[in-house]
């Protein structure tokens, strides 16, 4: 009988192989939160219709896994890595350093990020500005003079009369994950933006300034479970929280999502490019171990398969928003020739 592998929802890695690593007999796979329910289903199919084992996934986000997967070769590292952005210049300077050097880059799909609230609250209808004035350490003073000031806004109110007087109170990730990365690129860049003499900043500043979150409570790093954040959203009418378009979907009857410049986080609005904060979503997979664990080509073939990830596949089910088809034949014509990535 065919032994299903665990799959794992934590931030934790199992105990790592001391002394001389032993073989594995499945694919290990980390990385992001956001990029987990759609590799879990996939590998869970995989267990099923192939006779090889149901691969482990593990939600370590998407930093944390890729320092996970490009520490070194070896059955005692992981085969593949999820992640809810691509891969930095200087992640793939470190697997270079430490002999991961055959890494194949799978774009699978996008998702959006959404900003929601419980079902049973007003639904926020904001833009980008807002967003950023509610979040970052340092915002413009209010008095119009452009200078940087410690965030005084309490209330969201206090930003914009039309939106309520309730205290800013937002359920986010943490700086390992990946939705926090686009988030802080795709809408708090979006927000500070706007400020001309911030636009105007040289790069490093620009950054630091745009993507530095408040530190007195009004955001609140909650981990990469977010499952977790629903629950706090559904205990608490009051709060927004930041999480994958994917967990909206599934926890519709729980939770909403806020108006972000004109519009909501849905499937229509990510896929057409109107929802501005939206991401693409990857996963890597280290070459160098296929001969050596079983079944990484196949897991590629069923994950890249039109069931799984094409317009009507299973994967647009779970909420992942399909690559266009033209983009989904030279994806996976590159995963099938096991194309080899390159970042300079």
């Amino acid at each position: 009988m065919k032994k299903t592998a665990l799959l794992v929802g934590s931030a934790v890695l199992a105990t790592a192989f001391a002394g001389n690593a032993v073989a594995r007999d499945g694919i290990s796979v980390v990385g992001s939160s956001t990029v987990y329910p759609f590799a879990t289903v996939v590998a869970e199919r995989f267990g099923k219709t192939t006779d090889f084992n149901t691969p482990k996934i593990e939600s370590t986000g998407s930093g944390g896994g890729l320092k996970l997967f490009c520490s070194g070769i070896g059955v005692e590292t992981p085969d593949i890595t999820n992640s809810s952005r691509r891969m930095k210049t200087s992640e793939y300077e470190m697997c270079q350093k430490n002999g991961v050097t055959d890494v194949v880059e799978v774009l699978i799909g996008y998702d959006g990020i959404a900003v929601a609230n419980s079902i049973n609250a007003q639904q926020l209808d904001m833009g980008a500005k807002e967003l950023y004035l509610a979040l970052a350490k340092m915002v413009p003073n209010p008095d119009g003079s452009e200078s940087l000031v410690e965030n005084p806004y309490k209330q969201w109110a206090d930003i914009n009369p039309a939106l309520p007087a309730i205290d800013i109170e937002v359920l986010g990730p943490p700086p390992t994950s990946g939705t926090r990365d686009a988030f802080a690129e795709l809408a708090m860049e979006g927000g500070c933006g706007q400020f001309e003499f911030i636009e105007n900043m040289e790069k490093d500043e620009f950054q630091a300034t745009c993507h530095t979150m408040r530190e007195d409570g009004a955001y609140i790093e909650a981990g990469e479970n977010d499952n977790l954040i629903v629950q706090k959203l559904e205990a608490n009418p009051d709060a927004l929280g930041i999480f994958g378009f994917s967990f909206l979907e599934q926890n519709s009857d729980k939770v909403q999502s806020s108006i972000i410049d004109g519009h909501i986080a849905d499937f229509d609005s990510i896929a057409s490019g109107d929802y501005g904060i939206s991401r693409p979503l990857y996963f890597y997979v280290k070459a160098q171990h296929i001969g050596t664990v079983p079944g990484i080509e196949e897991y590629l073939a069923e994950f890249t398969s039109e069931q799984a990830w094409g317009e009507d596949g299973y994967l647009a089910d779970k909420g992942m928003i399909p690559l266009g088809d033209e983009q989904r034949a030279e994806v996976g014509a590159s995963v099938k020739s096991l194309q080899k990535l390159v970042l300079n």
